[in-house]
C-alpha cells in the first residue's frame, strides 16, 4: 500500500474539510442534545409514566382495561331500623275547652324509595306542670306510607270530664314502630 503525503495547498484544503466537519458534528451533537432535553429547558410539563390500572391486563380474561372494566355492585336493601320516630313529627298541640278535645297534628314521612311501611303510632297528652308523667290522653292508629310519600292526620282525645280547670299538658309521640309494608 501506498501513502501520499500532501503539501502546500493541499494542507489548507485538508485543514477546512476538517473544520467543516469538526462543526458539522457539533452541530449534530447540538441537535440531538437539543431534541433530548438536555441543552434547553423543558417547556412540556412532565409526562407521567401509565399507571399500571390504565393497562391491559394480561391475565385479565375480559381483555378490557382494568380501569374501565369493574363489575356493578350488588344491590342491597336499605338499613331498615324498626324505630321509626325519627320519620314521624308532630305540630299543632292543642286542648278545645268547648270540645273537651285535646288535638296533634302527626306528619309521617317514608324516606325510602323502594318500600311502603305501616306506622303504629302512639300520641300522648301529657301533664307539663308539674312533669309528673301522668297522661291525659292516648291516642294510637296504624297508617301506611307508600315510598317517598308524606301522610299527615290528626289525633285527637277527648276527655270525659265535664268541666275542666286550668291547666299545663303538652303532646308527645311516645311510639312509632315501623314494619315493611
Amino acid at each position: 500500500m501506498k501513502q501520499r503525503t500532501r503539501t502546500g495547498s493541499d494542507t489548507r484544503i485538508k485543514t477546512r474539510k476538517g473544520t467543516r466537519a469538526i462543526l458539522a458534528a457539533g452541530a449534530v451533537v447540538v441537535l440531538a442534545t437539543t431534541l433530548s432535553g438536555c441543552l434547553l429547558p423543558s417547556t412540556k410539563p412532565p409526562v407521567a409514566p401509565p399507571s399500571p390500572r390504565n393497562t391491559y391486563g394480561l391475565d385479565d380474561p375480559t381483555g378490557y382495561p382494568s380501569d374501565t372494566y369493574s363489575p356493578s355492585p350488588s344491590p342491597t336493601r336499605e338499613t331498615f331500623n324498626p324505630d321509626g320516630r325519627a320519620d314521624v313529627r308532630g305540630s299543632s298541640c292543642d286542648f278545645s275547652n268547648s270540645l273537651r278535645q285535646f288535638t296533634y297534628t302527626v306528619r309521617v314521612t317514608n324516606p325510602s324509595l323502594s318500600e311502603s311501611y305501616s306506622y303504629d303510632i302512639a300520641v300522648n297528652w301529657m301533664k307539663a306542670k308539674p312533669a309528673d308523667g301522668k297522661a291525659y290522653g292516648l291516642h294510637e292508629r296504624s297508617i301506611v306510607v307508600r315510598p317517598g310519600d308524606t301522610e299527615t292526620y290528626t289525633a285527637k282525645y277527648t276527655v270525659n270530664q265535664s268541666s275542666i280547670g286550668r291547666f299545663w299538658y303538652t303532646c308527645r309521640i311516645t311510639r312509632a314502630h315501623k314494619t315493611r309494608y
